[in-house]
């Protein structure tokens, strides 16, 4: 399969999310910037597109204008070994944005993420339904997954 590399559109930011991306994340850095000349959409020197890379993952973020809006359909998900790591990218990513459900966020610049446990699909999976179903409702009312708390839920004993 061919390298897939996500492509985010910005209106005018590209420069600054990546500078704040590859600060949060370790083995990160910033390469390939390319700017609009004269007579083009932007104002010349702008940058069109900057290549980042976050931890080995190649990115681009263009600069296209005010056109299409981030959505939450579209999200980034970060498996987070442990507590410390997830909350690490949490209170990162959400420094000027804004917290939603389940372990989803809006950073500054309106992209969506997700920063998970890795051991939460698994508790969310368990093969037993009511210790799954447990930590599905627990998971539910959080907005910062707290995996500790999504554990004890899902081995509480039903009254």
């Amino acid at each position: 399969m061919p390298k897939q590399i996500p492509c985010i559109w910005m209106d005018g930011t590209a420069e600054e999310a990546a500078a704040h991306y590859t600060s949060i994340f370790p083995n990160s850095s910033i390469g390939d910037v390319t700017r609009y000349g004269p007579g083009q959409p932007m104002p010349e020197g702008t940058a069109m597109t900057v290549g980042f890379t976050l931890d080995g993952q190649e990115y681009l973020a263009l600069n296209g204008g005010p056109q299409f809006p981030h959505s939450e359909a579209i999200s980034f998900q970060i498996m987070c070994a442990d507590q410390e790591e997830a909350d690490h990218y949490w209170n990162r990513l959400t420094d000027g944005g804004e917290e939603s459900m389940c372990g989803w966020l809006k950073d500054r610049f309106g992209v969506s993420w997700q920063v998970v446990p890795t051991e939460l699909p698994a508790l969310l999976g368990d093969p037993d339904p009511g210790r799954a179903q447990r930590a599905a409702q627990a998971m539910f009312q959080m907005r910062r997954i707290d995996i500790a708390a999504i554990r004890r839920a899902a081995d509480s004993v039903p009254a």
